[in-house]
């Protein structure tokens, strides 16, 4: 499992973590039951805060994502194909909503903004 660290990037270090996790998780990188790193290993890989990672650990389990057992660590939670779909869609929801942000900031008009999407979309068939 590999997860990067941008120091450039706005969003706080346990939330890349996190959000890096959760996205291997959704797309099936990681599958259910399978071990996390230990927090400290974690940790130490990445050159940062036990705290952070622990943070980043507690995020995904209340979302369902994980569960740790102590003295053992942290596993991919089984998921409901349902809720799992759900959490997939909000992730897309989430990746068009900072697309629109940009265009926006670039005066990009809608019309542009879907030509785009519908080729890029095609493009992936």
């Amino acid at each position: 499992m590999q997860i990067l660290i941008s120091n450039q990037s706005k969003e706080p270090i346990y939330e890349q973590i996190s959000n890096q996790i959760k996205n291997l998780i959704l797309t099936g990188a990681l599958s259910e039951g399978e071990p996390l790193p230990s927090m400290r290993q974690l940790a130490k890989n990445l050159q940062i805060s036990v705290i952070t990672t622990k943070r980043a650990y507690e995020e995904l389990e209340k979302t369902g994502l994980i569960y740790s057992i102590v003295g053992k660590g942290s596993f991919v939670s089984e998921q409901n194909s349902e809720i799992l779909k759900e959490k997939k869609l909000k992730v897309v929801e989430e990746k068009l909503i900072e697309a629109i942000k940009n265009a926006k900031d670039l005066n990009i008009p809608l019309t542009e903004l879907k030509e785009m999407l519908t080729i890029l979309y095609e493009e992936e068939k």
